[in-house]
């Protein structure tokens, strides 16, 4: 009986070592349901080319275009926002099929107006992706201040603010992929970079 009695205490406490963000992780791992649904039509494991032929038939449409830099998509989201704003994505890549899809949100304004500013867009881009997938838990980030977390089955929703260029930044991640073997696969070799 006390045996039974130190078990149950020694995994509720192991279970309390876990942080809020890990069971939430946890809790929603378990559920064994699969989200692979980002938006506008593209998917966590769509290939490369799935998203080129998609961001291609987008932009026939009108709705995508090439960032300013060529570096990203661009979409207006000016509807959902109280100032005209854009957001800029481009997904990463793992085994040739997304896994991570990074957002920036800005305004068109120029930021160093108050009511442009990154708060005020934090607001208006909360409410939006409130509106799509549901509530944000906020939690606090030693490096990124306030972040807003949204987990559903395997695809997670992290969005902060990027103090330093003063945009609001969000990444959909694909939690059933392991980052230890993405990490692996996208770090450059050390025998590249002594050539």
């Amino acid at each position: 009986m006390k045996f039974a009695f130190f078990c149950v205490i020694s995994m509720l406490a192991l279970a309390g070592c876990k942080s809020e963000y890990e069971q939430m992780v946890d809790r929603e791992m378990a559920k064994g349901i699969r989200q692979d649904s980002i938006f506008l039509g593209m998917t966590f494991g769509m290939t490369r080319d799935e998203f080129y032929k998609h961001c291609w038939d987008m932009n026939s449409k009108g709705l995508f275009l090439n960032s300013p830099l060529n570096n990203s998509v661009e979409y207006d989201i000016s509807k959902y926002l109280r100032h005209p704003g854009k957001a800029h994505f481009y997904p990463t890549f793992f085994e040739d099929k997304i896994y991570e899809m990074p957002v920036m949100f800005m305004y068109d304004g120029f930021a160093w107006q108050p009511s442009y500013s990154s708060d005020t867009m934090m607001v208006d881009v909360l409410k939006m992706l409130t509106s799509w997938y549901g509530e944000f838990k906020e939690f606090s980030h030693p490096d990124k201040g306030n972040i807003y977390v949204n987990i559903n089955g395997n695809r997670q929703i992290r969005l902060y603010k990027d103090k330093i260029n003063d945009v609001i930044k969000s990444v959909f991640t694909d939690l059933s992929i392991d980052k230890e073997k993405v990490r692996l696969a996208l770090q450059p070799s050390l025998d590249t970079l002594k050539h």
